[in-house]
């Protein structure tokens, strides 16, 4: 397999315009987001549709499908992009994973669990600690999803 890229996903950008994620309540309920761990060279990128068990990680404390992320309110920032980024930090407590891992796959879970975004990092392992994600400030050119 190919080595794992931050990407937008390509379905998710055709999705918003559908109507399929909603990241607030402004107009009807709120959907569940998560983020998942996978191990290295998975292929995770644009081309990511949807959350799948295939190279996602495992081990003791994790627990398959990751954890909930909850999102600021989409805000125009800069002028021009239209940007949100979670609430707080990414954290799976007390994890331990052995095989390297280098990305972690935010998905909407109320809607079929369709791909926002992969995040790619510097492949590690990890022994019975947190592992935290610190998440980008809400801003043009920063946000952890942007739409230009």
């Amino acid at each position: 397999m190919t080595a794992n890229a931050t990407a937008i996903c390509n379905s998710f950008k055709i999705e918003l315009l559908k109507g399929f994620h909603a990241f607030n309540s402004d107009f009807r309920t709120a959907d569940t987001f998560k983020a998942a761990l996978y191990t290295q060279n998975q292929g995770m990128g644009a081309g990511t549709t949807a959350y799948t068990t295939a190279g996602e990680v495992s081990g003791s404390g994790y627990t398959a499908g990751g954890v909930p992320v909850t999102f600021v309110a989409p805000a125009l920032s800069g002028g021009s992009s239209a940007v949100t980024t979670p609430t707080a930090n990414i954290v799976f407590p007390a994890i331990t994973i052995a095989s390297p891992f280098d990305c972690a796959l935010v998905y909407n879970a109320s809607q079929g669990n369709r791909a926002v975004g992969v995040y790619a990092f510097a492949a590690q392992s990890i022994n019975n600690a947190d592992m935290t994600l610190i998440v980008p400030a809400d801003g043009q050119g920063q946000a952890l999803v942007e739409i230009d």
